[in-house]
């Protein structure tokens, strides 16, 4: 498995632990009120502080096992450009929502989560079109 593969797992299931911790933590805190009550800013900074660190711990413990060589070739800085450009649309997504949510004027509840699930899809279904080119043997040539 080449670090690059090693990183594509480390981000999407960082981001999907995360992301799903963060979900669980605002559903309960839902139940007992509506959307201007919560106190979803802490959560959401928390969360986010924690993806990014554990992704630089489990990125670090996960390069110490196994092959340590960083050498990549050709195919391997495809599928992480292509992985990345696939996420990245997600990103945009997230900001158009938000985007059209703010015309209308919608509580910043539901702006900042519009966001904050742009990034956590770039995360996971980029690192997911990383995956799935390595087990396949890459991206088909056109």
């Amino acid at each position: 498995m080449t670090m690059l593969e090693k990183r594509a797992w480390t981000y999407m299931v960082v981001s999907l632990v995360t992301y799903g911790g963060y979900v669980v933590v605002i559903v309960g805190r839902l139940v007992g009120g509506s959307v201007t009550e919560i106190d979803y800013v802490p959560v959401l900074l928390w969360t986010l502080g924690l993806s990014i660190a554990g992704s630089i711990v489990v990125g670090i413990v996960t390069g110490m096992i196994g092959d340590r060589s960083t050498r990549t070739d050709v195919r391997d800085r495809e599928i992480d450009q292509t992985g990345d450009r696939i996420g990245q649309a997600f990103t945009v997504i997230g900001a158009l929502g938000a985007f059209v949510l703010a015309l209308f004027e919608a509580p910043y509840f539901w702006i900042a989560n519009s966001i904050y699930l742009g990034f956590a899809l770039t995360m996971i279904v980029g690192s997911l079109a990383k995956v799935i080119a390595y087990r396949r043997g890459g991206f088909q040539q056109w």
